[in-house]
């Protein structure tokens, strides 16, 4: 089995001073990846904010979580990506997705183009990246993106290229991931109710993920045994408690609430996206979504909820 890693956010520090000590600590827990939502309505913009934290750790790998294709063409991201990869000395991870947060391209009036719009020109960037992290130029004639005999520089450290991540909770997503990335991503679907996103309970369940698996296994072919699979908390902050199942009897009937979609506080408690527990039923739980899925890249949300979790199982 593949030995756990652990990604945190960082939240939102007040300058680079908090963000570098954050960093440190995230560090020194036992972390493996600090990451940053790629929003514009978040308060800082993803690749300084990484680079910060790169500069003030020695171990720490950065990440976004995740970039969203439509914000840059892709040789402009790969540039800065390649850029932060040398100044770290290899630390960079690339977790990219399509976009799916409207009003964010409302409030600038970029095209909310549909998801399977989203979706190829994701493919097309991804293959944009690659061969901009490539040696020599090259070219590439796509629907949406078109490169003359371009030289990407630099050169990231981690050849071929730094590792790709890519999540969904679609069919489509994951098969892409499966061919294209080194750590695919098992999220819940999410669907707007009147703007807001609301996740699909019946996407949090372990039928559900063994789904979603079985759809990678598929189309990654001989390359399936490659694969790391990361899960992240979703509908639910973590929370430690001695009472689990009150905490996830209040989750589900939230969900419940909000989706209008049945779902138990068993399927709650036994759901990869939920994070809720005793320190020890917690390091059971990552234990044997391991060994029952192979998921051992897990995001924890903040640095500290969850650190004596991580203090237990990093590097095991």
């Amino acid at each position: 089995m593949r030995p756990f890693r652990f990604l945190a956010e960082p939240g939102t520090p007040a300058d680079g001073r908090e963000l570098a000590e954050i960093a440190r600590r995230a560090e020194a827990i036992g972390y493996d990846v600090l990451v940053y939502p790629d929003h514009l309505i978040h308060p800082f913009a993803v690749v300084p904010l990484l680079a910060t934290a790169a500069a003030a750790t020695e171990r720490l790998r950065v990440a976004a979580f995740v970039l969203n294709n439509d914000l840059r063409h892709p040789a402009v991201l790969a540039q800065d990506l390649a850029t932060l990869d040398r100044l770290s000395g290899g630390r960079v991870e690339v977790a990219i997705g399509a976009g799916w947060y409207k009003a964010e391209y409302d409030a600038i009036g970029l095209p909310f183009d549909p998801v399977q719009v989203r979706q190829a020109r994701l493919a097309e960037a991804i293959a944009v990246l690659k061969g901009c992290f490539g040696d020599g130029p090259f070219s590439f004639e796509g629907e949406h993106y078109r490169i003359r005999d371009h030289d990407g520089q630099p050169k990231p450290v981690q050849r071929p290229h730094p590792p790709i991540f890519i999540g969904g909770g679609g069919r489509r997503t994951l098969e892409l991931a499966a061919r294209e990335a080194q750590t695919v991503g098992l999220a819940p679907r999410t669907v707007f109710r009147d703007g807001a996103p609301v996740g699909e309970p019946r996407s949090y369940t372990l039928a559900a993920t063994e789904e979603k698996i079985a759809w990678v296994r598929e189309a990654a072919g001989d390359r399936f045994a490659e694969l790391e699979f990361n899960v992240y908390p979703s509908g639910s902050a973590p929370v430690i408690t001695d009472d689990a199942r009150g905490e996830a009897e209040r989750i589900a009937q939230r969900m419940r609430d909000r989706s209008g979609t049945e779902i138990t506080t068993d399927e709650v408690l036994e759901s990869p996206h939920i994070m809720v527990g005793s320190v020890d039923a917690l390091v059971d739980k990552f234990r044997i979504l391991r060994e029952r899925f192979g998921i051992s890249s897990i995001m924890t949300g903040d640095v500290d909820t969850l650190a004596p979790v991580v203090e237990r199982l990093a590097g095991t």
